[in-house]
């Protein structure tokens, strides 16, 4: 196996091992603990954005003296042991702090995105991107509809036991890299002239402008994701928990469609003004009563949340230098889980005064509050490709916690 190839699979493994309850959080804590406080949940789900926001940019720190792959076999292990400790969590209490250790330790995996990046090379980043973008959608629907089914059918343990065993499998594949010398030391370049400290300095303004771009686009594109399954099961009057695990990864099934059109077409000729445009539309559709309205808008709404994070990442890369991208990966993806965190918290505040149907209508006015944004203070398009690469491919790893 390829390093390419096992650090793909390990982002698979991570997005499966998250999104098996990341759906189903309501469910799962009035199953496990009898909680069924909205405003208890979105908390929860924003403290998990909290954990991540906190220890990545440690993690990245840390990778300056320790090789990557060492590092992420060290940590995800314990995130593995953690989880399996959760089980054992009898109160609410208890299991909030165990899983708030597991996922601070987790969100070191998230650095083998900036750490492929750099033994890529540059004119591969938006083939990269494109493909680990359709792997974290990809990864979303199986381990929602593997969450539905564990929880239908097998109970609480059984999701926090496959949860663990993701963590176990990227700690595996580390090993098994390390062992077969597969991994391309990253330390050693810091040996290699680099531009000087001013220009490095030159980058910040532009990834600050771009992180706030993400925090808005990621709070509006978070906010219907807590409670969608309870949303669409009162809407529908379907209790299938596979089949709502099924609705809730359509995103990821129009992130496959769109990839197999671009590769057909050499790319993505739509402006970020139209895909943001979309978006609204297709989460206005969400807030319809009407089932029918609801999967088209839910198809709308995936295809604009994969061009427009796919766009991001891409950009980010872009305005970037090889040795600030452990660091700009981490400022942006903590902008990122900031804005997953404020929607977290306002979601269960939200659907707890107006109802399920007003995230959605919040959420379409903030994605045309980023149309706004791109053009006042960053514009996206300024920085994009017209043609990708037919050849190669790869994704985001936005959104994997």
């Amino acid at each position: 196996m390829t390093l390419r190839l096992a650090i793909i699979v390990m982002t698979a493994c991570g997005v499966i091992s998250d999104a098996i309850l990341i759906a189903f959080y309501p469910q799962f804590f009035d199953m496990r603990y009898g909680v069924t406080d909205t405003v208890h949940i979105g908390a929860y789900v924003a403290a998990i954005s909290v954990a991540v926001m906190i220890t990545l940019p440690m993690w990245a720190r840390v990778a300056h003296h320790v090789e990557t792959l060492h590092l992420v076999v060290v940590t995800q292990g314990i995130a593995g042991l953690l989880g399996l400790a959760s089980l054992g969590a009898d109160t609410i209490a208890a299991f909030w702090a165990v899983t708030m250790l597991m996922f601070m330790t987790k969100s070191s995996y998230l650095l083998m995105f900036p750490y492929l990046m750099r033994v890529e090379r540059p004119t591969s980043h938006g083939a990269t991107v494109g493909l680990l973008a359709v792997v974290v959608h990809l990864g979303g629907i199986f381990g929602a509809m593997a969450g539905g089914v564990l929880l239908q059918h097998f109970g609480t343990d059984a999701c926090l036991t496959a949860s663990a065993a993701g963590d176990f499998a990227q700690m595996a594949l580390c090993v098994q890299l390390i062992r077969t010398g597969r991994i391309v030391p990253v330390l050693g370049m810091e040996d290699v002239p680099a531009p000087p400290p001013p220009a490095l300095h030159r980058t910040l303004p532009r990834v600050l402008r771009l992180g706030a771009l993400m925090l808005v686009f990621d709070f509006s594109a978070y906010l219907v994701r807590p409670f969608f399954s309870v949303y669409w099961q009162a809407a529908t009057g379907v209790g299938s928990q596979m089949l709502t695990g099924l609705v809730f990864a359509i995103p990821g099934l129009m992130a496959l469609l769109a990839l197999s059109i671009d590769r057909r077409a050499g790319g993505d000729a739509g402006s970020t003004g139209r895909h943001l445009s979309v978006g609204a539309a297709g989460l206005l559709l969400q807030a319809s009563p009407w089932p029918t309205a609801m999967l088209i808008g839910r198809c709308l709404f995936g295809w604009a949340l994969f061009r427009i994070s796919v766009r991001l990442d891409v950009t980010l890369f872009r305005v970037s230098t090889p040795q600030a991208y452990a660091r700009d990966f981490s400022i942006a993806n903590g902008c990122q889980n900031l804005g997953v965190l404020l929607s977290s918290f306002c979601a269960g505040v939200i659907v707890d005064r107006f109802g399920m149907a007003m995230p959605f209508l919040i959420a379409a006015a903030g994605l045309l509050l980023t149309l706004l944004m791109s053009r006042l203070i960053f514009r996206i398009d300024r920085f994009r490709v017209a043609r990708l690469p037919t050849t190669g491919t790869t994704g985001s790893t936005e959104h994997v916690i």
